[in-house]
């Protein structure tokens, strides 16, 4: 079993032992998406001596856990799930998922950067056709599932692939295996 030297922050008991049955590995649970000021401080602490992955479910609240920490604690490292692969009877989250699963998201794991890329604009967002076409929700799905990092609606999207550095050549090969054609 994989061992994970960061600490994984997850939203709860379940998503704990989910976690625990994929890789060997300390969680810290937010126990909700209003994290309490002590979590936080406890995150803090954890982020200075082992370091985090943010791992939370592909739904709003996993989103907004995100943004919080991302915002308290700019350094920590995300890992994202499919919501297809976090499915169970109506429900979505970490703990749904398979040990298979959890492993790959783990090992994709990114970091979040301030700095934007240059070589992304909006103009050619929508030229890619990521949004403001008929088809776009369907590709920022592929190409999330394609780059591991997470769906989100056309903004959202649009920011991620710049906070999380994504090159031109990488979006390019992206791409490329998703519909075969080039930016």
């Amino acid at each position: 079993m994989r061992k994970v030297k960061e600490i994984i922050v997850v939203e709860g008991k379940n998503d704990t032992l989910a976690v625990k049955r994929a890789v060997e590995a300390d969680t810290i649970e937010t126990r909700g998406s209003a994290i309490p000021s002590y979590v936080l401080d406890e995150l803090r602490r954890a982020q200075a001596v082992r370091g985090l992955i943010v791992f939370t479910d592909p739904d709003y609240a996993g989103e907004r856990i995100r943004r919080i920490i991302s915002q308290e604690i700019p350094e920590v490292k995300h890992a994202f799930i499919e919501k297809e692969l976090a499915y169970d009877r109506q429900k979505i989250g970490v703990e749904h998922a398979n040990p298979s699963d959890i492993v790959k998201a783990l090992e994709n794991v990114r970091t979040l950067e301030e700095e934007i890329p240059s070589w992304l604009s909006w103009k050619e967002y929508l030229v890619i056709g990521l949004a403001g076409h008929p088809h776009s929700k369907q590709l920022r799905e592929k190409l999330a599932k394609e780059l591991s990092i997470g769906y989100a609606n056309a903004k959202q999207f649009f920011v991620r692939l710049q906070t999380l550095r994504i090159s031109r050549e990488e979006c390019e090969r992206a791409l490329l295996n998703i519909r075969g054609d080039r930016l």
